[in-house]
């Protein structure tokens, strides 16, 4: 099953979901804002990816961030920031159940879900 991770008001969200939903792709959401996110998934994400691409630094949760918590970020402070701070993870996160997809762009979407559509 697909699971697409994210946020419901954000827009690059609504964008991601408009276009799944247009495909007749079937998947479920995970918002992080009700549900919250596991380290474990975290981790899994910042091992595939890098925390430098799960960690939303351009968003205004971050930039709010005293200049501490700022200062000598690794994989370990990302995940930590981003468990207490989910709106600091970027979004949307594809779950294809093959590969996870971080962000959101029409093409990508459509070459990684070829042969799910309804």
């Amino acid at each position: 099953m697909i699971t697409m991770y994210g946020i419901k008001n954000c827009d690059t969200i609504k964008k991601a979901r408009n276009w799944l939903d247009n495909e007749r792709v079937t998947y479920n959401f995970h918002d992080y804002k009700v549900a919250g996110v596991d380290k474990a998934k975290l981790e899994e994400w910042v091992m595939e990816h890098g925390w430098e691409t799960i960690l939303n630094r351009s968003g205004t949760t971050f930039k709010a961030l005293d200049a501490g918590d700022k200062a000598h970020i690794d994989a370990e402070k990302a995940i930590l920031l981003m468990i207490t701070n989910p709106s600091m993870i970027k979004r949307p996160i594809l779950d294809t159940g093959r590969e996870t997809i971080v962000g959101f762009k029409a093409t990508t979407y459509e070459n990684a879900l070829q042969g799910v559509k309804a």
